[in-house]
């Protein structure tokens, strides 16, 4: 078990830069799934997009961040477990304040899922910064 620094993070030389670079290509490619998901099943099943995209984009960030960011070996089921769960709990936010922006406000669904992903992209870098990838000395 080992913990290195990943390819992008030797070339920025901030892990927050190198998080944050990971994490707005992510954020993006998860919302374009979202938006292509919507066109797909129709803005009534915003939630399903919603899940299925979360599904996606959580795959790729977990191989983005571990071989990019963090660069840890060993644990990998450890890892994606611990991962999943941070990233459970930014969904759990995410469904609840989807709906509430979306019926009770009467915002359009793309613009409340983009004000969302401020307040999940706080919870996702504390989460894996402190818990998916972190290592004992």
């Amino acid at each position: 078990m080992s913990v290195e620094p990943g390819w992008l993070l030797r070339v920025v030389r901030d892990q927050r830069v190198a998080f944050l670079a990971v994490g707005a290509f992510n954020t993006g490619f998860g919302f374009l799934c979202f938006a292509a998901l919507l066109l797909v099943l129709g803005q009534r099943l915003y939630l399903v997009a919603l899940l299925c995209a979360y599904v996606i984009s959580v795959l790729l960030a977990f191989v983005l961040y571990r071989h990019l960011v963090f660069r840890v070996s060993g644990h990998v089921l450890a890892d994606l477990g611990r991962f999943v769960t941070v990233y459970l709990s930014a969904l759990a936010v995410n469904v609840v304040m989807l709906p509430l922006l979306v019926e009770l406000a009467r915002v359009p669904v793309l613009l409340a899922q983009a004000m969302i992903v401020l307040v999940t992209s706080l919870i996702s870098w504390v989460g894996h910064k402190h818990y998916s990838f972190r290592r004992s000395t």
